[in-house]
């Protein structure tokens, strides 16, 4: 008993011991912050919030500003009823702490550790404010800490009426609105000293969330979140139980207004930009615009000036058409230049990213490169003729080739593709199943809601221009890792790198190289007569003359929109033609040619200043001339003309164009008809 007595003493000394020591630590501790506090000053109550945007050569090419007024209101002129509404529902003893709320930081860690990640946050309106001026709202204890630091700093050196005159007058409230008198006059046009206690109720829930609670976007939530403040402000004593009635029960009018902005410089690139960057950095648009970064985008300027200029100068003022357009580097999928419209002052609808059409005949590539996997290869014949397909539902589908035009024999594939011959490719799709298509869109990043029925093979799904482009980069690169982008790096204020592009490997959406490239050199057929055929020219035909070096491409026409997409090994790009009116029809002669001649007009004037470049081939594939009429090797002999194309050596044809091997019965049976010894031998020959 004694023995357990004198250990239990024993301890409490130790205890006592070690609690003095630590108490003397965490004092020296605290002493030590607040002088390297004090040591500091007062941290700057500035803040900068424009975005500015860079081309490729650093220039400036936007900046955005938000609202384009900013104000600053003195708290001594804000209605009560807007701090009391912030205070109960943000920070409800900040008048009594000293920058923290110790009770709060207690619960918000037992939730933590509960969920073992920060999944709850206890910031106090200081708190806040210190980080909206200073840091990121990235969830790290590295910015927990370096928040706590400036609270204090904000705490020691103004008071309380000064940080909530700086924090009402800087929190964001949707919209590009900072500040409450931005977002009084941008939600209900009228100074925030007239507030309403409903309207400051209303604007007080915002910052939680601004696009989750904004009343313009989601009044449900903003309702909801207006009512449960106020019932915090009678809890608080702001307000009493009629006055809460009173402000739960009253009506609010918002006012009507655009926030669009006139950009100079490739206003729907940089719309493109602001949407991309937006998704990187996980915040809202306009916060992005008003979040002080530095932008430095994929933009050629001189790109964008050459695309705006074909189309004004190839599609007349007075043609009500509209159109998209896009240049990518073929090596790394960056925007050089995009275009949404005719006139973004006229319409600011981004048609090249936020239209969706049938794609028509720009969908073959895909199809043929999974045909290649399936047995296919480039000089695989299938007849073309006029041809009835079941489809699932019971019903036929009955192609039709431009024209009404068909071989009447068999056509190889290299030739199919060259003159867009529509029989060949539903043939091919029902043959090797028409659900294997609408996976290889979706390992292009193409589309997700194809439909696995004939008529695909023709494009009978809705992909924006920017999409598809996606799609042909990987397919021109021979990688799924490449992607069409428009911002190559993202930084803050202080130039620290938020983000950075790099390309991305998913190994459950390979592309396979060879097949890319076999289908690839076979669509720089469509600028190449020798695939003509007799019932139909190649479809590049009208725009052969304006070409002066290789490019690869495939058009696309529907009866209501007009597609080119082409390529060389340095660029690609793609022009879409057609009505906002999804229902009217392109008319007229010119209309479906304005796609090619603003493609080729571009292409070839920027790539005026660069070299001359050559497709490389992959070296597990061969290069081999063949006769595009029969499929077979090209020979000295054969009177065809012959076309280079790329394959497995395994599918390089046995027979040479122009011998004995090319020739079939019936030509012989016509040839020695008058023997009377050939049938016999045919018999036993064959």
């Amino acid at each position: 008993m004694i023995f357990f007595i004198r250990m239990t003493f024993r301890w409490i000394r130790r205890i006592t011991k070690w609690t003095f020591v630590l108490s003397v630590i965490a004092l020296i501790g605290v002493v030590v912050v607040f002088g390297y506090a004090i040591a500091q000053g007062p941290p700057s109550l500035m803040t900068e919030q424009n975005t500015v945007y860079y081309s490729q050569d650093q220039s400036v090419i936007g900046e955005d500003h938000g609202v384009e007024e900013r104000y600053w209101t003195n708290i001594e002129d804000m209605p009560s009823s807007i701090k009391e509404a912030t205070i109960a529902i943000e920070d409800r003893r900040f008048y009594n702490h000293f920058g923290f709320d110790l009770k709060r930081i207690a619960a918000a860690a037992l939730t933590d550790l509960k969920h073992m990640s920060m999944v709850e946050g206890a910031s106090t309106i200081t708190q806040q404010y210190a980080r909206n001026l200073y840091l990121s709202h990235d969830k790290t204890w590295k910015r927990k800490l370096m928040e706590a630091f400036y609270a204090l700093r904000l705490e020691i050196f103004y008071d309380k009426d000064e940080i909530l005159e700086g924090y009402l007058n800087t929190i964001y409230y949707g919209h590009g609105a900072y500040g409450v008198e931005a977002a009084s006059r941008y939600y209900f046009n009228k100074p925030s000293q007239d507030l309403s206690l409903t309207e400051s109720a209303m604007l007080a829930g915002i910052p939680k969330g601004p696009s989750y609670y904004s009343p313009l976007a989601n009044e449900e939530n903003a309702e909801s979140r207006q009512e449960l403040i106020l019932s915090e402000m009678e809890k608080n004593g702001f307000i009493s139980s009629s006055e809460k009635t009173e402000a739960v029960t009253a009506s609010l009018t918002y006012s009507s207004h655009s926030d669009e902005t006139e950009k100079e410089v490739a206003p729907y690139f940089q719309d493109q930009v602001l949407t991309e960057a937006s998704t990187i950095l996980g915040i809202e648009p306009e916060a992005v615009k008003t979040g002080g970064y530095h932008i430095y985008t994929t933009l050629i300027p001189e790109h964008q000036k050459v695309l705006e200029e074909k189309v004004q100068e190839t599609i007349p003022k007075d043609d009500d058409t509209q159109t998209a357009g896009a240049i990518l580097d073929s090596e790394t999928g960056a925007v050089t230049a995009l275009i949404g419209g005719k006139s973004y002052e006229q319409s600011p609808f981004n048609r090249a990213t936020q239209a969706k059409r049938h794609i028509g005949s720009t969908i073959k590539p895909f199809l043929y490169y999974q045909a290649l996997a399936e047995g296919y290869s480039p000089v695989t014949m299938v007849e073309s003729k006029p041809t009835e397909f079941d489809s699932e539902e019971g019903k036929t589908y009955a192609p039709a080739n431009f024209n009404n035009q068909y071989a009447e024999a068999p056509i190889t594939m290299a030739q199919a593709l060259a003159v867009s011959d529509n029989i060949y490719a539903v043939s091919t799709h029902v043959d090797i199943g028409v659900e294997k298509l609408v996976r290889t869109l979706q390992e292009f990043g193409i589309t997700k809601k194809a439909q696995p029925v004939p008529s695909l093979a023709l494009g009978a799904t809705s992909v924006s221009l920017y999409d598809l482009l996606n799609g042909y980069a990987k397919l021109i690169k021979g990688s799924e890792a490449i992607k069409s982008h428009t911002i190559a790096k993202i930084t803050d204020r202080h130039e620290n790198v938020l983000y950075e592009y790099s390309p991305v490997h998913n190994e459950d959406k390979e592309v396979d190289p060879a097949r890319a490239f076999t289908v690839t050199h076979m669509m720089t057929g469509m600028f190449d007569s020798s695939l003509d055929a007799e019932y139909a020219s190649v479809t590049g035909t009208p725009i052969q003359g304006k070409l002066t070096r290789m490019y690869g491409g495939k058009s696309g026409t529907t009866d209501f929109d007009s597609w080119m997409v082409g390529f060389s090994p340095q660029y690609l790009s793609g022009i879409w033609i057609g009505h906002d009116e999804g229902g009217k029809k392109l008319e007229g002669f010119n209309a479906h040619r304005y796609a090619k001649t603003i493609w080729a007009e571009t292409m070839e004037t920027i790539h005026e200043p660069l070299p001359m470049a050559a497709f490389i081939p992959p070296p597990d594939l061969k290069g081999v001339y063949i006769d595009p009429e029969t499929g077979f090797k090209s020979g000295p002999n054969c009177p065809n003309k012959e076309r280079l194309v790329y394959m497995e050596k395994s599918d390089i044809p046995k027979e040479v164009c122009g011998s004995d091997e090319d020739r079939n019965v019936e030509d012989l049976e016509d040839e020695f008809k008058d023997d009377p010894w050939f049938k016999d031998v045919v018999d036993w020959i064959f």
